[in-house]
């Protein structure tokens, strides 16, 4: 893929009125997701729930791409179609995660960095002749007593940027992921100095690898206050706090901006969503690329019971329909029950 069908790519995914389904945790992961709703976690029942996830009727309209992970793009559909085929027969681009988690940074205790750079050419080729036409990775920042460090968020910085350079050479459209982490009791205001200070970083890594923006994306936490923290704050100021942080820190070259839920209430995350786009218009496009927030409802509705696959769908589509609507700015809480009431 070429520069041009890298940014064609890229805008697709973040196409007025939809967003990104995060459907790329780990196997470990899986298993708490799995394990909270009273299930083990199998390779049959991973397989079958994400079964559910990409044939709900209409998952088009509201999804433009999906991320998933080295297990599910090698997975077939009950029909035996691989997953990656069927999604991009539906109109919805598929994507694969290729960061290997994260380990501890050496000499900086609670900070970490990603793994995954070791091999990484050659799975991403592996992956793009799998269907696969964008990639994921993701860094994390935590914020508590004297951190982050600049060497943290220096190395995180680093690997985002020659992840995204080898994506590139693949042709695939990389989003680019560096996750300041709502844990901790810190404020808004310190949220949005560590977020800046992050984004300016990795966007002078990504300068340094040559990295193309116009064929990228960028995927971070909105700004908010630590959830542990007093003075929490309301979706309007979260929106001014956010919009502020990403004009000071990311170039208008990157078509869009795709936030990470991050382990917001699904309700919650379309609000914010929602406030900034109603702000709008902004020099990017601001989208979603939701894994919990979009999937909590489906999850317990299915509880690994096929027979509740119709409303588990009508779940999911409706949390896809909503996000949707907050991509407009159109959003209401009463659109809630409305929007259920009609779809099924």
């Amino acid at each position: 893929m070429d520069v041009v069908s890298m940014t064609e790519t890229a805008r697709a995914l973040v196409a007025p009125g939809k967003g990104i389904l995060a459907a790329d945790e780990s196997t470990p992961t899986m298993q708490k997701r799995l394990a909270a709703i009273g299930l083990e976690s199998t390779e049959a029942r991973r397989r079958a729930y994400r079964d559910i996830l990409f044939t709900t009727p209409g998952i088009g309209e509201f999804i433009s791409g999906v991320i998933l992970f080295d297990e599910t793009i090698r997975q077939r559909s009950a029909e035996g179609t691989r997953f990656a085929e069927l999604l991009a027969g539906v109109g919805v681009i598929p994507g694969i995660k290729v960061d290997q988690g994260t380990v501890p940074l050496a000499g900086f205790p609670g900070e970490v960095v990603t793994e995954g750079l070791d091999g990484l050419r050659g799975r991403l080729a592996e992956y793009a002749t799998m269907g696969a036409r964008f990639a994921k990775w993701r860094a994390v920042i935590t914020i508590g007593e004297g951190r982050p460090s600049a060497t943290c968020i220096e190395s995180n910085a680093d690997g985002l940027a020659r992840y995204a350079a080898l994506s590139q050479e693949a042709g695939l459209v990389p989003i680019v992921e560096p996750e300041v982490l709502m844990d901790g009791t810190h404020s808004i205001e310190r949220c949005a100095e560590v977020t800046k200070a992050t984004l300016r970083e990795v966007y002078v890594r990504l300068a340094s690898h040559r990295v193309v923006l116009e064929a990228s994306l960028l995927k971070p936490n909105m700004v908010l206050p630590g959830k542990d923290c007093p003075d929490q704050a309301s979706p309007v100021e979260i929106a001014e706090a956010t919009i502020a942080v990403l004009k000071q820190s990311v170039p208008t070259a990157v078509p869009g901006i795709v936030f990470l839920s991050g382990g917001q209430p699904d309700l919650e995350a379309t609000l914010r969503l929602d406030a900034m786009n109603r702000r709008g218009p902004q020099p990017w496009e601001l989208s979603f690329s939701f894994g919990r927030a979009l999937q909590a409802p489906i999850l317990r509705a299915w509880g690994g019971d096929d027979t509740n696959r119709d409303q588990a769908q009508a779940g999911f589509w409706h949390r896809a329909a909503m996000n949707g609507a907050a991509r407009h700015g159109s959003y209401s809480p009463d659109m809630e029950q409305q929007v259920t009431l009609s779809r099924i």
